[in-house]
């Protein structure tokens, strides 16, 4: 993609499309792709169930800045983060510094459809998952606004949409 040249962070909450929209997008720009949960299973090698188990949230929250920093300043990437990624500020300003952030916005029954059968959310590991992405939204939907350059809505679109969505603004903001 020509003039383009900053890293792209895709935030926003778990079943909102970030490591599919992030594939799909890294491939248009012959940029690599990232995934900061998958860098943290391989850097550990346990996955993130059993880091939650053993370390708490807050042990994975410890890991996941360090990830955050360490990939944020490579180049030429996409990176996918986890949805808990804007509860640390230093996250955020790792994000923002490096890169264009885009917050993938997914509706709760969206989310809900998503990851109804994925057995490897630790926040999900309850009987009222919807309850919980309610509750997760609620809590970091407006970290999510604060911490993104764009907002696009994954809902009822196709993956190549959003990504020829996010393309068009690349673009834009490559010749200002």
């Amino acid at each position: 993609m020509l003039g383009f040249k900053q890293n792209v962070f895709l935030v926003g909450p778990m079943g909102a499309g970030k490591t599919t929209v992030g594939k799909a997008l890294a491939k248009e720009l012959n940029y690599t792709f990232y995934d900061s949960d998958l860098e943290i299973e391989e850097t550990t090698g346990v996955d993130i169930a059993w880091i939650f188990d053993v370390e708490g949230e807050e042990g994975f929250r410890d890991r996941e800045v360090a990830v955050i920093d360490r990939l944020s300043q490579l180049n030429s990437i996409v990176l996918a983060t986890g949805g808990g990624v804007v509860e640390r500020e230093e996250n955020c300003r790792s994000l923002s510094n490096r890169g264009l952030v885009v917050y993938l916005k997914a509706s709760v029954e969206q989310q809900l459809e998503r990851t109804i059968k994925d057995k490897r959310r630790p926040l999900l590991r309850t009987d009222d998952k919807e309850g919980r992405l309610r509750e997760l939204i609620e809590r970091r939907h407006q970290l999510y606004e604060q911490a993104s350059d764009y907002v696009f809505s994954t809902d009822d679109c196709t993956i190549k949409a959003v990504v020829n969505d996010i393309l068009s603004v690349l673009c834009e903001s490559a010749e200002t």
